[in-house]
C-alpha cells in the first residue's frame, strides 16, 4: 500500500462537489454574474427613474406647453405604438437637462391614456 492513495479520491470528490456545488447555485440559489447583476441594476434604476419622472410628464402636459391640446388629442388618435414618438416630439419626456427618454415617454403615455 502506497502513502498516499487517498489523494486521488479526494481531490476527484473535492472536483465533483465543486461542480456540483456550481450547478446548484446557479440554477436553484439564485447566484448571478457580475454582468448580470450590473444589468438587473441598470433595468431597476431605470425603471425608478421612469417612475419618479412620469409625474414631471403629466405635469407637462397640461401647464408648460401652450400646444398641449393638439398634442392631446394626437395622443388620442394615435395608436399605442406611435404614442411615445408623440411626446417625444412634444418635449414631455424629456426631463430637466436631459434628453429624450422613450421609456419615459411610454409610461407618460401609459399614465395620460388612463387619465383621459
Amino acid at each position: 500500500m502506497r502513502k498516499f492513495d487517498w489523494v486521488k479520491p479526494g481531490v476527484t470528490g473535492a472536483v465533483v462537489g465543486a461542480v456540483g456545488l456550481a450547478i446548484v447555485g446557479f440554477t436553484w440559489g439564485g447566484w448571478v454574474t457580475g454582468g448580470t447583476a450590473e444589468a438587473r441594476a441598470s433595468a431597476s434604476s431605470k425603471l425608478a427613474m421612469v417612475n419618479a419622472l412620469v409625474p414631471f410628464c403629466v405635469a407637462r402636459s397640461g401647464v408648460d406647453d401652450p400646444e398641449a391640446i393638439q398634442t392631446l388629442a394626437d395622443l388620442k388618435d394615435a395608436r399605442e405604438y406611435q404614442r411615445a414618438d408623440i411626446l417625444m416630439k412634444a418635449g414631455w419626456a424629456t426631463p430637466p437637462g436631459g434628453t429624450a427618454d422613450r421609456d419615459l415617454a411610454r409610461a407618460c403615455a401609459a399614465k395620460l391614456s388612463l387619465a383621459s
